[in-house]
């Protein structure tokens, strides 16, 4: 008898391992599909989510089952604001928003407690005047991993130049430099990565110069810019005849490194051949590594079956980059696409045509990150979005790929890809990429995990899913180290999941 109940507990501790807790939030009245929503994050044990629908701005709040416990009126933002940004910490949070008043833009600061109540006045961090027909969005925000370094940034662009304006604060939003930089810009050739400031006030990002509006990069140089200088240090990195792709930039505080990734091409019209990877040591303020790691044959085949191995890679994008303490990381890339009626898939255009940089500002930062805003649909420009097959690498601190796997996924729709794509949850021993999957005319939601060794393990469907909601894992985050709210669609409505790990 003993032995047998050793066996069961035996058997289901895996499944006791990955079981799940799902929270869901009822729909609010307020909250059909046309509202813009972003999750905000857990405060003081509560969890907040910023709404807007047209001009009205609110917080709602709720406890740790998903229940509302109130709906904060954000009363204090003017009626139209240009953007809103959130700092959490974890018993508080930041609102770092932008609004126009005749021809002067103001660049506010709001404070706000658990319970979405704010905390003293809104403080001006900077203000822009503009002329009448000038592009409005121009003020940008991001914040050092330790939350510790607050930088606000500006780029206008005037006579082939841009005009960079830095406002480096700290947590208790106090100014500790401000800069004014200039530096050469042609919009058909130069291309930006992300923007980041790191735990030690260090602004970093990277530029990457192309040939052509339509070509491939040939230059890349690392630009940083330490917290109380007005110089930018500009180094350009070796790229070995190859030509790369978009360039990813990621900051490893705990090493004090900054990784730059691309998938390369070994010829200008070619295909994608592999993964480049540069890594600059800031102590020592030299290029550590520099490495090409090559996808072989196998790789490609497993990565996408259909089609020549040769164009494996070629509708791949890299999504994440998740650090490790020795310095590698883990990458993971997914198989994108898109085709409609008036136009061919062209991966430059997905690229570098859709207005990323407008001719004034750089406001669409960062490009990596996902808030839902809602889009109608159009019938006359309906588009099909393919979003199939994730591959994840694991690159050590040399940039040498170690291993990779790949998690299998077929995915589209037509004019909406809200409920594409995927998302993952880091449980620490191993990562959780979560994305719907069509079972039996019903969208599930599947849980897939790889372990350090790289090891996929197929978990079960997340419980609590026939109640007819509809998962829209790409706008998930994750808000603690076993929590992650998913939004979902109910009766047209939008509501919000907890998923306890």
């Amino acid at each position: 008898m003993k032995l047998n109940a050793l066996c069961f507990l035996i058997l289901i501790s895996p499944l006791a391992a990955i079981c799940q807790r799902i929270s869901y939030s009822a729909p609010e009245k307020e909250d059909a599909r046309t509202v813009n929503f972003e999750i905000i994050g857990k405060v003081t044990g509560n969890y907040l989510i910023y709404k807007n629908i047209r001009n009205d701005y609110a917080i709602s709040v709720y406890d740790n089952n998903m229940t509302l416990k109130e709906r904060v009126e954000l009363d204090f933002m003017p009626e139209r604001i240009l953007n809103a940004e959130f700092i959490v910490y974890p018993d508080f949070a930041y609102i770092i928003y932008q609004y126009q008043k005749r021809n002067i833009l103001h660049c506010m600061a709001a404070k706000i407690d658990g319970n979405a109540k704010k905390i003293g006045e809104p403080v001006e961090l900077d203000t822009t005047q503009i002329s009448i027909f000038a592009e409005n969005k121009i003020y940008n925000m991001t914040n050092s991993e330790d939350k510790q370094k607050i930088m606000i940034f500006k780029i206008q662009k005037k006579y082939d130049k841009f005009n960079f304006s830095t406002l480096l604060f700290n947590s208790q939003l106090q100014l500790q430099h401000k800069s004014r930089l200039q530096m050469p810009y042609d919009e058909r050739r130069d291309v930006f990565s992300d923007f980041f400031v790191d735990n030690e006030g260090t602004f970093v990002f990277a530029k990457s110069v192309k040939s052509g509006n339509r070509e491939l990069i040939s230059k890349l140089f690392l630009l940083t810019k330490p917290p109380l200088s007005d110089q930018v240090n500009e180094n350009e990195l070796p790229l070995d005849k190859v030509f790369l792709d978009e360039v990813t930039l990621k900051v490893d505080n705990i090493n004090r490194r900054y990784l730059l990734n691309s998938f390369y091409y070994n010829q200008k019209r070619g295909n994608i051949d592999g993964l480049y990877t540069a890594i600059w040591d800031k102590q020592e303020n030299n290029l550590l590594v520099h490495n090409t790691a090559a996808f072989n044959d196998e790789m490609k085949r497993e990565a996408k079956k259909n089609g020549s191995v040769r164009f494996a890679f070629n509708d791949f994008f890299i999504r994440n980059v998740i650090l490790k303490k020795d310095g590698g990381f883990i990458l993971s890339a997914e198989d994108f696409s898109s085709q409609s009626r008036s136009n061919s898939w062209n991966r430059m255009d997905y690229l570098y045509g859709y207005p990323y940089m407008s001719s004034y500002d750089y406001y669409l930062y960062p490009r990596s990150s996902y808030w839902y805003y809602y889009r109608p649909r159009s019938v006359n420009s309906l588009s099909r979005y393919y979003y199939n097959n994730i591959v994840v690498m694991n690159v050590d601190k040399d940039g040498k790929l170690v291993w990779n796997n790949v998690i299998h996924k077929e995915q589209y729709d037509d004019g909406d890809d809200n409920f594409l794509s995927y998302q993952i949850m880091n449980a620490g021993g191993e990562l959780h990429f979560l994305f719907n999957e069509l079972e039996r005319r019903n969208q599930l939601i599947s849980d897939q995990s790889i372990a350090a060794d790289g090891k996929l393990t197929r978990n079960p469907t997340l419980k609590s899913l026939d109640k007819g909601y509809q998962f829209m894992p790409r706008f998930a985050k994750q808000v603690s180290a076993k929590q992650i709210i998913v939004p979902c669609m109910y009766r047209n409505y939008i509501c919000f999941a907890k998923i306890d790990y």
